[in-house]
């Protein structure tokens, strides 16, 4: 039995797709259906049934799967041992991230992990928050970055960075030229809010209601990116993270303006399987994720505490102590095995 088969397996049954998987492992969808024919005529079994759209798993196939998961676990932590006495680091490591923590920002992040560590295969997923857990939860991906993120029951997280939230408005608007204002400025205003089962949009409810401050809502998106779009042709203004408008900031196609007094921010964090001992290659990675850039404390926006924000507002910056702890904790997880 070929461990790849195995491998190719686990991820049709996790993606419940030959396509998605045969995409991961650089093969064609042909080869990767006659990965897990090999098993199924090895074992005279059915693992798949390909009359259902999306796949499923038969009653076979479910207990197939889960003891090859433990299975390419457990060779994977023999591996990372191994490989961890001649200091190499290799193997995988798979990331799901929402979509709003910056495709340029991640895209950085994955070029520098790789120059670093080349024998690593890096996998990168941009995904709607709730795909985003429930990889994790399904042990479909290593490491999660979400907004407000869960710590508690199978879930643990790694603080990552605070993002100072601030309006969002077209650069014409009566308020984008103003350094500051304060929340009471935003009562009435036509705005362009996330969607209510996102845990950033009651988040921001709160914040108005204890400002005493009433909107207008008159649209609603679950991403940074439409409703960044929305202001930009005048459909009202929101409230966003500010290190997710660089681009538009230096365009001059928004304008950011900081709320005085008010501590409102959106917490980044790392989630992953509370029991799931990391590998040596997921641990660098968050090494990386949480590391000061060029010696300097690092911020929300992703570069130097003195750098401030594109509108001469500073982020709200990352404990430096908080990240040396958490460091540890990978590491410390590591050695235990």
């Amino acid at each position: 039995m070929h461990l790849r088969n195995v491998e190719i397996f686990c991820d049709v049954a996790a993606r419940r797709s030959f396509s998605k998987a045969a995409e991961i492992h650089g093969v064609s969808q042909s080869s990767a259906s006659q990965a897990v024919q090999h098993l199924e005529e090895r074992l005279g079994l059915l693992l798949i049934d390909r009359s259902q759209r999306p796949l499923e798993l038969t009653p076979a196939g479910r207990v197939y799967y889960d003891g090859c998961r433990e299975l390419l676990d457990g060779f994977r932590r023999v591996e990372d041992r191994v490989l961890g006495l001649r200091d190499r680091v290799r193997g995988r490591v798979r990331v799901a991230s929402i979509y709003s923590v910056g495709l340029l920002q991640m895209d950085d992040y994955a070029r520098r992990f790789r120059e670093q560590y080349p024998e690593v295969e890096l996998r990168l997923d941009f995904l709607h928050p709730d795909e985003v857990y429930a990889r994790v939860s399904g042990d479909e991906c290593d490491l999660g970055l979400v907004s407000f993120p869960r710590d508690g029951g199978e879930f643990a997280c790694i603080p990552w960075q605070e993002q100072e939230m601030g309006l969002v408005v077209p650069p014409a608007h009566r308020l984008a030229r103003r350094r500051s204002i304060p929340a009471e400025k935003l009562a009435g205003e036509r705005f362009v809010a996330f969607t209510g089962e996102l845990t950033i949009r009651r988040a921001v409810d709160r914040w108005l209601k204890e400002a005493r401050v009433e909107v207008n809502i008159v649209h609603e998106f679950d991403n940074v990116e439409n409703i960044k779009r929305a202001v930009e042709i005048g459909a009202g203004v929101a409230l966003l993270p500010i290190p997710t408008l660089a681009r538009e900031l230096e365009m001059g196609t928004l304008a950011a303006v900081p709320i005085e007094g008010r501590h409102w921010t959106r917490p980044l964090g790392i989630v992953h399987r509370r029991h799931k001992t990391p590998s040596t290659a997921a641990g660098k990675f968050v090494e990386l994720l949480l590391a000061p850039a060029d010696g300097a404390p690092h911020n929300a926006a992703g570069g130097s505490a003195a750098g401030g924000s594109g509108n001469g507002s500073a982020a709200a910056t990352q404990n430096p102590g908080r990240a040396t702890r958490n460091t540890g904790r990978i590491a410390s997880a590591r050695r235990a095995r």
